[in-house]
C-alpha cells in the first residue's frame, strides 16, 4: 500500500482507509493549527521522531475511552476520598508538555521524545487558539502530573501524559473523564492501547467505527478556549 506525500501548500489528506497495515497514511505536510485540526477531524495525527519528516497516522484498531466505561480501581479511590492530589485545567500548558516530552518511557519501548520544537510550537498555538487543553495535577505546590490533547466537538483526542508520584497520572486522567462526562462529551481518543489505559477501560474499536463516531461529532459545535 503506498505512502501519500503531502504538499505544504494544499490541505488535504488521503481517506484514513488508505493507510498501511501500521496504520502510517502519509509524510510530509507541515503542523500548522489548520492542517492538525483537519487531520483531528478525520482520525489522523502527527508521530515522528525527531529528524525525520512528519508522519502522519491513522491506526486500526483505534484505541478509546467511553466515558461511561470508566474504570476506577478500589486502590485509586483512596486518592479522591482523601483529596490527595488537586487538578487544574489549562493552567500550565506549555509547562505539561515539556514535561511530557521529558519524561523517560524506556518502559514503554520508547528512547528519546516525540515531542519535537516544532510539536510543542504548533500544540502550544492551538492552545492559544482554544483547542488545546491541559490537565495538570499537582501536590501542594508541585506539579506532579498531567496530560495534554484536543478538544473537537464532543470528542476529546488525548496526547500525551506524564507523573512524577505513583498513580498521578491516573487521578488527572480519571478527573478529566469526569469532567468531559459532565459537559456532554461522547468519547476520548488514546490512539494506541497502553496497559495503563486499558486497566481504566479503553478498549479497542474498529477504525470505521471510530471515524464513524467523527462524521457525527463534526455537527457538534466546538466550544473554544480555556477550560477553568
Amino acid at each position: 500500500m503506498p505512502i501519500f506525500w503531502l504538499d505544504e501548500e494544499e490541505l488535504l489528506f488521503p481517506h484514513p482507509s488508505l493507510a498501511d497495515p501500521n496504520g502510517v497514511l502519509a509524510l510530509g505536510g507541515d503542523l500548522r493549527p489548520e492542517r492538525l485540526l483537519l487531520a483531528y477531524q478525520h482520525g489522523i495525527f502527527p508521530w515522528f521522531n525527531p529528524g525525520e519528516e512528519i508522519i502522519w497516522w491513522s491506526p486500526d484498531p483505534r484505541f478509546v475511552l467511553f466515558p461511561a466505561d470508566l474504570k476506577v480501581s478500589k486502590s485509586m479511590r483512596p486518592y479522591f476520598n482523601q483529596q490527595k492530589f488537586k487538578v487544574t485545567y489549562d493552567q500550565s500548558f506549555a509547562e505539561v508538555m515539556k514535561a511530557c516530552q521529558t519524561v523517560d518511557r524506556t518502559e514503554q519501548g520508547q528512547a528519546g521524545t516525540w515531542i519535537t520544537g516544532s510539536m510543542l510550537e504548533a500544540y502550544i498555538k492551538l492552545h492559544e487558539l482554544g483547542f488545546a487543553h491541559s490537565v495538570e495535577v499537582w501536590e501542594g505546590d508541585d506539579l506532579v502530573g498531567g496530560l495534554y490533547g484536543i478538544a473537537l466537538g464532543k470528542v476529546f483526542f488525548g496526547e500525551s501524559m506524564f507523573t512524577r508520584r505513583s498513580n498521578a497520572s491516573k487521578f488527572g486522567f480519571i478527573s478529566l473523564v469526569r469532567h468531559l462526562s459532565e459537559k456532554g462529551y461522547s468519547l476520548i481518543d488514546c490512539q494506541q492501547q497502553t496497559k495503563h489505559l486499558s486497566s481504566l477501560g479503553a478498549k479497542s474499536i474498529p477504525r470505521d467505527q471510530f471515524l464513524e463516531y467523527l462524521t457525527h461529532n463534526r455537527e457538534e459545535e466546538a466550544l473554544k478556549g480555556r477550560w477553568f
